[in-house]
């Protein structure tokens, strides 16, 4: 299969590239570090020419750092996927896997002891400077247990990321109906792995604990650090990328997947054994916080195991290990 993959260049464009390649897929990368631009059409058009398949990893990630981030994301997530969606079309490329995220869900599966299943709004900034992290029960304001969150949950994002990674999914499903193309939005939970990007305010927070380490400092953890995580390693990532491509979803459809260990991991946790494989020194939980952060978003990875065969094979510690000396 001719596959046109972009952000090839990228964290986990970099691992699908090396998947797609040594499982015999002849992979045409597309990347804007090469100068070739998602949102430029002309640029688009040329690279879909005897292309089966787009792999499209192309995205600006991160929570952002302020209001100042709506152009870009807005412009490189939603128009560049919305320039693709229509040469795809034009070319007549009806298979798609998207690089979606947890982040569509905003918070993730809540219960109430006297509500059952509710869905917590953004937490106040009031509450966060009190220390008080739990997302209280919208009904009674009683405290609520986590659970997993499927894919079938309500998309309910709480920043200009995850604003944005809802609309690539409305567009490409709205896409899939118009064309009868198939799309598999694989929705990342917390990848980290080589490559991982660092040292900048959209890095992810395994990346920022192994700069702060490398530097001799202790990692940095927000909140009370017992915030819950799934932690996935980019290996896993791009082996869900390659069965996605060789199981597409039915024509005209738009198929949702997990892409997570499910295993729940806390950051606390995951700055723990990172400082240990690293040799220290010790996280220092801050209590500070971030507005637009989730509390807990555990994913139910179920769907990819039935659908797709994917199952995480890169144990926590082991990829935890690896990644903290720099592998």
């Amino acid at each position: 299969m001719r596959v046109l993959l972009t952000g090839a260049s990228g964290f986990i464009g970099g691992a699908v590239a090396e998947a797609l390649d040594a499982a015999g897929h002849d992979v045409r990368p597309f990347d804007l570090r090469t100068g070739q631009d998602v949102r430029d059409a002309g640029d688009v058009a040329r690279a879909l020419r005897g292309v089966d398949a787009v792999c499209h990893q192309a995205a600006k990630v991160g929570l952002g750092v302020d209001v100042s981030d709506l152009p870009d994301y807005t412009s490189h997530n939603v128009q560049g996927t919305a320039v693709l969606l229509a040469e795809m079309a034009r070319a007549g490329v009806a298979a798609l896997v998207l690089a979606s995220s947890m982040v569509v869900y905003g918070e993730g599966a809540y219960r109430c002891a006297e509500h059952g299943a509710v869905a917590p709004g953004p937490r106040a900034g009031e509450a966060l400077r009190a220390g008080r992290f739990e997302p209280p029960c919208p009904r009674c304001g009683a405290a609520l247990l986590p659970g997993t969150v499927t894919e079938d949950a309500r998309l309910d994002p709480r920043n200009a990321y995850a604003d944005s990674k809802t609309a690539q999914e409305h567009l490409a499903a709205s896409w899939a109906r118009m064309t009868e193309g198939s799309v598999a939005a694989l929705r990342y939970h917390n990848v980290y792995g080589p490559r991982m990007p660092r040292d900048t305010p959209y890095a992810g927070v395994a990346a920022l604990f192994r700069s702060r380490l490398e530097r001799g400092e202790p990692p940095l953890v927000f909140e009370d650090g017992a915030q819950r995580r799934d932690f996935v390693h980019v290996r896993d990532v791009a082996r869900a990328n390659l069965l996605a491509l060789e199981n597409p979803p039915d024509a005209g459809t738009l198929r949702a997947y997990n892409v997570a260990s499910g295993t729940p991991r806390t950051i606390g946790e995951m700055a723990g054994a990172m400082a240990d494989a690293y040799g220290g020194p010790e996280p220092v939980v801050t209590g500070r916080f971030r507005l637009g952060d989730v509390r807990h978003i555990v994913a139910a990875p179920g769907r990819a195991r039935d659908e797709l065969g994917f199952a995480a094979r890169v144990p926590f510690g082991e990829g935890v290990a690896a990644f903290a000396v720099g592998g």
